[in-house]
């Protein structure tokens, strides 16, 4: 996988995840036509197109829009279940991921993809391994910040 974009259906980006090296202008102009492309297609039509010199491969998921661009030799349909899986796992730990669980947290969100995806591989099948990785990230960030340190420092 060369990277994984998730937007909405009026065309904000949520979350990017770059695994080949890209300039940000190329980033950016990437991301724009992807979007545009995609939000040009209709409901019935395949979530399979061929771009450029890659296969993208996405789907819409209530009001959000996976994408994803592999090599021309990758399998699509196995990039359609790495897809699925991770919003399983979204839906899992948000209970029914909507798009404001990814706005405002959007740093657990990063930390469940690199979790499950290393270097647009997939790292761990298991979701139930995923969530407890997640797990114990939350206990060590509420350990970092104790109860009250907000307040005390006139923050809360």
């Amino acid at each position: 996988m060369q990277f994984m974009l998730l937007f909405s259906r009026q065309g904000k980006l949520r979350l990017q995840k770059w695994y080949q090296p890209y300039q940000d202008k190329v980033k950016k102009k990437i991301t724009r036509e992807l979007i545009t492309t995609i939000l040009s297609r209709k409901p019935k039509m395949c979530s399979f197109l061929e771009w450029r010199d890659v296969k993208i491969v996405y789907k819409r998921y209530a009001s959000l829009y996976f994408c994803c661009a592999i090599q021309q030799d990758e399998n699509e349909l196995l990039t359609l279940e790495i897809i699925h899986r991770f919003v399983e796992l979204l839906d899992k730990y948000f209970g029914s991921v909507c798009e404001l669980d990814i706005i405002f947290n959007f740093e657990k969100a990063y930390f469940m993809l690199d979790e499950f995806l290393l270097g647009g591989e997939v790292q761990e099948t298991s979701k139930k391994n995923v969530l407890k990785a997640i797990a114990a990230q939350d206990l060590l960030q509420e350990e970092e910040t104790p109860q009250g340190f907000f307040e005390d420092h006139g923050l809360g």
